[in-house]
């Protein structure tokens, strides 16, 4: 009985938050997703606090001082880029049929500077109507359900997931096909 306590006890502990406990957190999150600064910055803030939480005694400001300190190093040496980042969502983004709003709000959602993401963006040419397309087709909506009937049937509702998908209404128009305030529905 004694024994499985302590080995209970030693599941439970935690090992003590160090400025090189915080640094390879955030090596191994890096290792499993390409991130932003600001993301990277609440994924150890978010651990800082859980620890905190759990141990009165420890400095959380402290830690927050740690947390910039290895932002700027993993900046200098490489491991951060906004700009690399922001690249590479865009393209995954686009891939995947998604519009230009919805790129835009999730760039900045994740902390890319509102600045960063209009740059990439004009730079890189994006299609919304073959992005709408994809979406479409990804989706199964519209011009790619199985058969004419099922087209009519849920044509509205097919319009309203493209456009909460932040598809402009032109787009989807053609895509859709129809008006949305169509007498025939």
């Amino acid at each position: 009985m004694e024994n499985e306590q302590k080995k209970s006890d030693f599941a439970n502990r935690e090992k003590k938050m160090t400025r090189q406990r915080l640094q390879n957190i955030a090596l191994y999150y890096l290792q499993r997703f390409d991130s932003s600064k600001e993301n990277l910055r609440d994924v150890l803030k978010r651990r800082i606090l859980k620890y905190g939480y759990k141990n009165s005694d420890f400095s959380s400001q402290t830690a927050f001082a740690w947390v910039e300190e290895i932002i700027n190093d993993f900046e200098r040496w490489g491991y951060l880029d906004d700009n690399r980042y922001a690249e590479q969502k865009i393209a995954d983004y686009l891939a995947a049929g998604k519009s230009e709003f919805y790129i835009r709000q999730k760039l900045i959602q994740k902390g890319i500077d509102k600045g960063i993401v209009d740059k990439i963006l004009s730079a890189s040419e994006i299609d919304e109507e073959a992005a709408a397309m994809n979406f479409a087709r990804k989706k199964k909506i519209g011009p790619y359900r199985k058969d004419e009937e099922q087209c009519k049937l849920y044509r509205v509702k097919d319009i309203r997931t493209m456009l909460r998908a932040g598809f402009g209404y032109d787009i989807v128009q053609k895509i859709i096909g129809g008006d949305f305030f169509d007498e025939n529905i």
